[in-house]
Protein backbone atom coordinates (compact mmCIF):
# COMPACT_ATOMS: atom_id res chain seq x y z
CA UNK A 1 0.00 0.00 0.00
CA UNK A 2 1.56 3.28 -1.10
CA UNK A 3 0.78 6.57 0.50
CA UNK A 4 1.03 9.81 -1.39
CA UNK A 5 1.87 13.23 -0.11
CA UNK A 6 -1.17 15.41 0.38
CA UNK A 7 -2.11 17.61 -2.53
CA UNK A 8 -0.87 21.15 -2.00
CA UNK A 9 -2.11 24.30 -3.61
CA UNK A 10 0.39 26.27 -5.72
CA UNK A 11 0.56 28.90 -2.97
CA UNK A 12 1.38 26.30 -0.32
CA UNK A 13 4.01 24.78 -2.57
CA UNK A 14 5.64 28.16 -3.24
CA UNK A 15 5.65 28.98 0.47
CA UNK A 16 7.32 25.66 1.27
CA UNK A 17 9.93 26.27 -1.44
CA UNK A 18 10.62 29.77 -0.06
CA UNK A 19 11.07 28.38 3.47
CA UNK A 20 13.42 25.65 2.21
CA UNK A 21 15.46 28.15 0.23
CA UNK A 22 15.68 30.50 3.22
CA UNK A 23 16.99 27.64 5.38
CA UNK A 24 19.59 26.72 2.74
CA UNK A 25 20.80 30.32 2.49
CA UNK A 26 21.03 30.73 6.27
CA UNK A 27 22.89 27.42 6.66
CA UNK A 28 25.34 28.38 3.92
CA UNK A 29 26.04 31.68 5.70
CA UNK A 30 26.51 29.85 9.00
CA UNK A 31 28.95 27.41 7.39
CA UNK A 32 30.92 30.34 5.91
CA UNK A 33 31.02 31.99 9.33
CA UNK A 34 32.22 28.74 10.88
CA UNK A 35 34.96 28.45 8.24
CA UNK A 36 36.08 32.01 8.93
CA UNK A 37 36.05 31.49 12.69
CA UNK A 38 33.39 34.15 13.28
CA UNK A 39 31.08 31.60 14.92
CA UNK A 40 32.05 28.76 17.26
CA UNK A 41 30.63 25.27 16.69
CA UNK A 42 30.11 24.71 20.42
CA UNK A 43 27.78 27.72 20.60
CA UNK A 44 25.79 26.34 17.65
CA UNK A 45 25.53 22.91 19.25
CA UNK A 46 24.64 24.18 22.72
CA UNK A 47 21.90 26.54 21.52
CA UNK A 48 21.06 25.73 17.89
CA UNK A 49 19.09 28.25 15.83
CA UNK A 50 15.86 26.88 14.37
CA UNK A 51 17.26 26.63 10.83
CA UNK A 52 20.04 24.29 12.03
CA UNK A 53 17.76 21.81 13.81
CA UNK A 54 17.39 19.54 10.77
CA UNK A 55 21.03 19.86 9.63
CA UNK A 56 23.33 16.86 10.09
CA UNK A 57 25.89 17.22 12.89
CA UNK A 58 28.48 15.73 10.52
CA UNK A 59 27.89 18.52 7.97
CA UNK A 60 28.25 21.18 10.66
CA UNK A 61 31.53 19.64 11.85
CA UNK A 62 32.81 19.55 8.28
CA UNK A 63 32.41 23.35 8.11
CA UNK A 64 34.76 23.84 11.08
CA UNK A 65 38.36 24.77 10.17
CA UNK A 66 40.82 21.86 10.37
CA UNK A 67 37.99 19.33 10.33
CA UNK A 68 37.79 16.80 7.54
CA UNK A 69 35.88 13.58 7.09
CA UNK A 70 38.24 11.53 9.23
CA UNK A 71 38.32 13.93 12.19
CA UNK A 72 34.57 14.57 12.09
CA UNK A 73 33.88 10.83 11.98
CA UNK A 74 36.29 10.20 14.85
CA UNK A 75 34.62 12.85 17.03
CA UNK A 76 31.15 11.45 16.31
CA UNK A 77 32.31 7.91 17.05
CA UNK A 78 33.90 8.98 20.34
CA UNK A 79 30.65 10.65 21.37
CA UNK A 80 28.65 7.60 20.15
CA UNK A 81 26.68 9.69 17.65
CA UNK A 82 25.51 8.45 14.26
CA UNK A 83 26.74 10.37 11.20
CA UNK A 84 23.12 10.81 10.14
CA UNK A 85 22.07 12.44 13.46
CA UNK A 86 20.63 15.94 13.16
CA UNK A 87 21.57 18.82 15.45
CA UNK A 88 18.01 19.02 16.76
CA UNK A 89 17.94 15.26 17.35
CA UNK A 90 20.90 15.22 19.73
CA UNK A 91 20.16 14.12 23.27
CA UNK A 92 21.52 16.24 26.11
CA UNK A 93 24.18 13.58 26.81
CA UNK A 94 25.29 13.52 23.18
CA UNK A 95 25.27 17.30 22.97
CA UNK A 96 27.35 17.81 26.14
CA UNK A 97 29.76 14.99 25.26
CA UNK A 98 30.38 16.39 21.78
CA UNK A 99 30.87 19.93 23.13
CA UNK A 100 33.31 18.52 25.70
CA UNK A 101 35.30 16.77 22.97
CA UNK A 102 35.39 19.93 20.87
CA UNK A 103 36.60 22.11 23.75
CA UNK A 104 39.69 19.96 24.39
Amino acid sequence: MQTQAPVRSPDQRMEALKRANDIRVRRAKLKRDLKLGQVRIDSILSDPPDFVATAKVFDMLMAVPKFGRVKATRFLNQARISQSKTVGGLSERQRSELIGLLSR
